[in-house]
């Protein structure tokens, strides 16, 4: 996967994977080929609702918990300005965040910070 993908392009390689063409792959699962197609090519936000990812996950053969389904969730939550609703529960790492969009930013932070940031990113 490249550093610089999108939501609708894993999607979409997703369901080429399974050898399926977008009307056959919306056949299967009952979905509309025009909004998967916009879904596809980034017209359409990601869905928001875990409930519809998961769905979405499901139908890709996606396998729960593995580096793909975190991929598809963490690139639905970054295309729409979010963090992953995990990561939000371990108050621990919600404490480093603002470290994170420093570094992110360019800002200095303390070396020390940055080796914390990076053992606690390793547990996670």
């Amino acid at each position: 996967m490249q550093a610089t993908m999108k939501f609708g392009e894993f999607f979409k390689e997703r369901r080429i994977a399974l050898g399926l063409t977008l009307r056959e792959f919306c056949r299967r699962n009952g979905l509309d080929p025009g909004n998967v197609s916009r879904l596809e090519r980034g017209l359409l936000p990601p869905p928001q609702g875990r409930d519809t990812l998961e769905h979405y996950a499901g139908l890709l053969k996606l396998e729960k918990a593995s580096d793909e389904w975190y991929t598809f969730f963490d690139l639905a939550a970054a295309q729409t300005g979010r963090i992953p609703p995990e990561i939000l529960e371990d108050e621990s790492v919600v404490q480093k965040l603002p470290i994170l969009f420093r570094t992110l930013r360019g800002q200095k932070v303390s070396e020390e910070q940055l080796d914390e940031l990076v053992r606690k990113l390793r547990k996670v």
